[in-house]
């Protein structure tokens, strides 16, 4: 029996080429007997329609809405059954599937891959996360780094006083500490007075 691999969903872009890959595993050698069938459904759904066949050489669609723009990209030899589309538009979003035989092995399991295109722009979406996480991280950091400027600033402001205490400290400025003191007594009843005036 065959064992065939797709991947389950692919992203593309307006108007930008894309891949849809298919490999598959065959008990029996390969022929030229084999074939590949790719076809698809409209995500709306409706009918399954043949867009791409292989028998040695590839058939793309020659009618539909795919025409001339399937291209092979796959190597029988080496188990890849991959085609590219080109210039996809969001119509063609919906599900893809590959089909591999290669008798006497004609059985296999139908993985399908499911296409959605969007545009370029659109395709970085907000998750509720990361919206949260831009609403609360971003001022919290302007926060911060506010606080932590007005905290150097002050600090600053307190090293020059603490400079300027240490300059005019008493013991500094006088080995006798009474007469500071008394300088000082009498400068506070300078004060004193000067405020009762």
């Amino acid at each position: 029996s065959l064992e065939i691999k797709a991947s389950p969903k692919v992203q593309a872009f307006i108007g930008e080429q894309v891949s849809l890959k298919c490999s598959f595993k065959s008990s029996s050698p390969i022929t030229e007997s084999l074939t590949v069938d790719w076809t698809y459904r409209p995500l709306t759904g409706g009918q399954m329609e043949t867009i791409f066949h292989y028998k040695s050489l590839p058939y793309p669609a020659a009618v539909g809405k795919f025409k001339d723009r399937i291209s092979w990209v796959g190597n029988v030899a080496k188990g890849d059954a991959s085609i590219a589309l080109q210039s996809p538009v969001m119509s063609d979003n919906g599900t893809f599937i590959c089909s591999v035989k290669n008798p006497p092995d004609v059985y296999h399991n139908i993985p399908k891959t499911t296409l959605i295109v969007t545009e370029r722009g659109l395709s970085f979406q907000l998750t509720s996360a990361t919206l949260l996480s831009i609403l609360v991280f971003l001022p919290s950091i302007t926060v911060v780094v506010l606080l932590l400027v007005r905290m150097g600033r002050k600090f600053g402001v307190l090293k020059e006083k603490k400079k300027s205490g240490y300059k005019k400290s008493s013991i500094e400025v006088s080995d006798e500490p009474e007469h500071t003191e008394t300088g000082n007594c009498l400068g506070k009843c300078r004060d004193w007075c000067l405020n009762c005036v």
